[in-house]
């Protein structure tokens, strides 16, 4: 398994950044057709274009801090490991606050 820090090929990076592109601009044409894929296809497309353009994610966060209940709810459905360990700390905290207060 090959290190975080691995530094991928850009031809590699650039390819997938377009795919994803092609992804999200595909998943509105999905989206008439019965069952979810135009949502399976646009998240594919979202998961390729944030991991490859550090611009995108940029954006990505300027984005979830004006709309945070909707970049918390894209992220718990994404499964990201930031999100999971926010929502921990939240927890813990919440917890610790309550029984502190308790007493």
């Amino acid at each position: 398994m090959p290190s975080v820090k691995a530094v991928r090929s850009p031809l590699l990076r650039i390819s997938q950044l377009i795919l994803g592109g092609l992804l999200i601009v595909s998943a509105p044409i999905l989206a008439p057709l019965p069952g979810p894929a135009g949502i399976f296809v646009f998240a594919g497309g979202m998961v390729l274009v944030l991991r490859n353009s550090p611009r995108a994610r940029l954006r990505w966060a300027r984005l979830k801090r004006r709309w945070p209940k909707a970049g918390h709810f894209v992220d718990r459905m994404m499964r990201r490991q930031s999100a999971m360990r926010r929502h921990e700390r939240a927890k813990a905290s919440k917890s610790a606050s309550v029984a502190t207060g308790a007493n």
